[in-house]
């Protein structure tokens, strides 16, 4: 299965992931609309950390045995038979945090005003992943295998 990779080495912090991400998750598909005047706020399915001089994009691993799934009380988590990426129904989740708590890589946040969970569903409306294809210095890569 396709996965999304973060390179640290190339990875120079800009944040320009999330924005991305964020618009990509909106409604108005606009950034300052976005930004500005969608209520409730979007929100993005990755965030970068930095330490120092290191920095890097963390979002769901879509993990082969995905600890999120097995520990989900409703059902919303769920694999992607046909694609193997861990999915996420909003309108099955109740926002009770168990797939927050155990995700080893902390890569699912919570969106407190839709009152459910959001994370990275790989950009699945649209074909690639837009963090990938705006990363402007190629930190992150969509592929079967890390690079």
């Amino acid at each position: 299965m396709k996965k999304v990779y973060a390179n640290e080495r190339l990875c120079m912090g800009c944040g320009l992931c999330e924005v991305y991400c964020l618009v990509a998750h909106s409604s108005s598909k606009d950034v300052v609309k976005a930004y500005l005047k969608e209520r409730p706020k979007p929100v993005s399915r990755i965030r970068k950390e930095v330490h120092r001089s290191l920095s890097f994009a963390v979002q769901c691993r879509h993990c082969d045995e995905a600890p999120c799934v097995e520990a989900c009380l409703t059902g919303a988590m769920n694999v992607d038979e046909k694609s193997g990426a861990v999915t996420h129904d909003p309108e099955r989740c109740v926002e009770c945090l168990t797939c927050v708590m155990v995700c080893p890589a902390g890569a699912i946040k919570v969106d407190r005003k839709l009152g459910v969970v959001a994370k990275c569903d790989l950009c699945a409306t649209s074909g690639s992943p837009v963090c990938v294809e705006k990363c402007p210095n190629q930190a992150l890569v969509y592929a079967e295998a890390p690079p």
